[in-house]
């Protein structure tokens, strides 16, 4: 089963390779992408009657937000604390925008509904940021200087060795695949130009060009990638050292720095 909607302002595409899911399998997917449009409508800060817009202009009480938006808060503050502020939901100019870590925690979410479902391969796409089911499933990472070129290819379900160092290399080859690794998720210039800033200083984070990150889940992967993004440099360390995860960064001058057991090159 295929099926692919605009939601959020991008496509999500959905592709469930179980034939024994059954009928269930297109009863799920209804749930997802009604899930999907209910996170959109609730949690977006573009839409001046959800709950984060309401809470961003504190007509909405810390003391009666519900519990998803709590969460996404307790999650908001987690990803500035670790970085040292350097992400941040609240940004000058922009108000409360949690955006980077609703995207993710949003789709997990939705992979959760199919994972109750019953269904045991699938791969669930949200504008390049995914999350799969059963295995291997290959990944490609866009190049940041040409869209139809990549730079990475990941194979997440195969198993593979684990590690944190970064190496510094001029090109990258092979494919390799991760046990519990679920989710891979890339914050970049190339599609939005300048969009991440470094919340400590309030200007665009520029030292890196992408980062992709894979982790056991894409709220995990979504998060991480972008709070790296926002640190600069030491970001890539950063993220390499948050448990379960593993990043691909191409920084300012095209260099490629990965973690030892990223799952793929």
């Amino acid at each position: 089963m295929r099926r692919v909607e605009q939601v959020m302002g991008f496509p999500v595409s959905l592709r469930v390779d179980d034939p024994g899911a059954g009928a269930d399998v297109g009863a799920a997917a209804d749930a997802v992408f009604a899930w999907l449009r209910e996170a959109d409508e609730r949690f977006s800060p573009f839409k001046p009657g959800s709950e984060v817009s309401r809470y961003g202009r504190g007509d909405l009480p810390a003391a009666r937000v519900g519990a998803d938006l709590a969460e996404i808060l307790r999650l908001c503050e987690h990803y500035r604390a670790a970085t040292g502020g350097a992400f941040d939901a609240w940004l000058p100019g922009r108000g409360f925008d949690p955006c980077a870590v609703v995207k993710g925690w949003a789709v997990q979410r939705a992979a959760g509904l199919l994972d109750a479902a019953g269904a045991r391969r699938y791969c669930l796409n949200a504008g390049g940021d995914v999350v799969v089911a059963g295995g291997p499933w290959r990944i490609g990472v866009r190049h940041p200087e040409a869209a139809d070129r990549l730079c990475a290819v990941v194979e997440l379900g195969e198993e593979c060795e684990r590690g944190g160092e970064i190496a510094a290399v001029e090109g990258a080859g092979g494919v390799g695949g991760a046990v519990g690794l679920r989710a891979v998720a890339t914050s970049a210039r190339y599609e939005r130009g300048d969009h991440i800033l470094d919340a400590r200083s309030g200007r665009a984070a520029t030292e890196l060009v992408s980062v992709t990150v894979v982790a056991p889940t894409l709220t995990e992967a979504d998060a991480v990638a972008t709070a790296a993004f926002a640190m600069g440099a030491a970001g890539v360390e950063w993220a390499a050292g948050v448990a379960g995860c593993e990043v691909f960064a191409v920084d300012a001058g095209l260099r490629v720095r990965r973690s030892a057991g990223f799952p793929g090159g």
